[in-house]
């Protein structure tokens, strides 16, 4: 606390010290320094020392984990317009026990019902497929009785049948456990000769195919689904700052290890690199360090 408070005292601020400082730390010891700051509000004086994208990845890691994803499900709903994109990425990725923590946190803060507040910003398939993953009611397992027949399910609804019945999809990727699913499409794909992201792609659209194919992949694997996030986030002209803020504070205690080594298999360059080329200044010091090495 007292290296940062002499870091944002007197003329000019040392962002080097904060951010060192800073991301050495883990969130939970980041809060006990916030702590030990008490005299003054800490955030507030980082929010007055620093700006721009540094600034919001700097609060964004002085925020404790749920927390944070309450405060990006609330920006996401309640901005202009909705990001449907921040719903879809929070709520597919987080364990049951995550979400209903999520949930609890949201009423106490906002004093509103989080799934209210998302099914009055969203509408139709994509609306009933986010309810379905905010009841965080996923079975536990494997239901080895249930495979044949949900991969069969699965097939009747999309591939052999004239339309979609999106009813069957959302049920059975909304319900069941991830080491289920991951049997479910290897049965799928004997049975249709098709990957089930093939189908969804040919039989569902917009954000409802979206909302699946992220449920999909993050069934498939949490860290390749977020490897490649961030490899969307940061490919082509312009950077999703937002996304690439997000996953890198919300995973960095919890997969940066496995989401490196992801985005390395896939992409034959490393995230540091990616970072290093496509982002500058504190703010890029500050991704750099939150990935915590090359792997060149």
């Amino acid at each position: 606390a007292e290296v940062l408070f002499k870091a944002m005292k007197g003329l000019g601020t040392d962002e080097d010290a904060i951010l060192q400082l800073l991301i050495a730390r883990s969130n939970a010891q980041r809060q006990e320094i916030k702590a030990a700051f008490k005299t003054l509000d800490l955030v507030d004086n980082l929010k007055s020392e620093l700006g721009g994208k540094f600034e919001s990845l700097i609060v964004a890691l002085m925020t404790p984990p749920i927390m944070y994803d309450v405060t990006c499900l609330r920006d996401a709903i309640k901005g202009a317009g909705t990001d449907e994109k921040g719903l879809i990425e929070i709520l597919a990725s987080r364990l049951p026990n995550e979400v209903n923590e999520i949930k609890s946190l949201y009423k106490r803060e906002h004093n509103d019902d989080l799934e209210k507040d998302v099914t009055g910003d969203t509408g139709g398939n994509f609306s009933r497929m986010l309810v379905v993953l905010l009841q965080a009611s996923r079975q536990q397992g494997i239901q080895e009785d249930l495979i044949q027949s949900d991969a069969q399910a699965l097939l009747a609804a999309g591939e052999q049948k004239y339309g979609t019945d999106e009813g069957q999809f959302i049920t059975i990727l909304g319900n069941r456990s991830n080491a289920h699913l991951r049997r479910v499409f290897e049965e799928y794909r004997k049975l249709s000769g098709y990957e089930i992201e093939e189908s969804i792609q040919r039989e569902t659209s917009g954000t409802l195919q979206e909302v699946l194919l992220a449920v999909v992949k993050c069934a498939r694997s949490v860290p390749g689904y977020f490897a490649e996030s961030l490899y969307n986030a940061m490919k082509g002209a312009g950077t999703d700052d937002q996304k690439l803020i997000r996953i890198m504070v919300s995973r960095s205690e919890v997969d940066m290890m496995d989401i490196r080594a992801e985005f390395r298999k896939r992409f034959a360059t490393s995230l540091h690199k990616t970072i290093q080329g496509d982002t500058s200044g504190d703010y890029r010091k500050a991704l750099q360090l939150l990935c915590g090495g090359d792997d060149a």
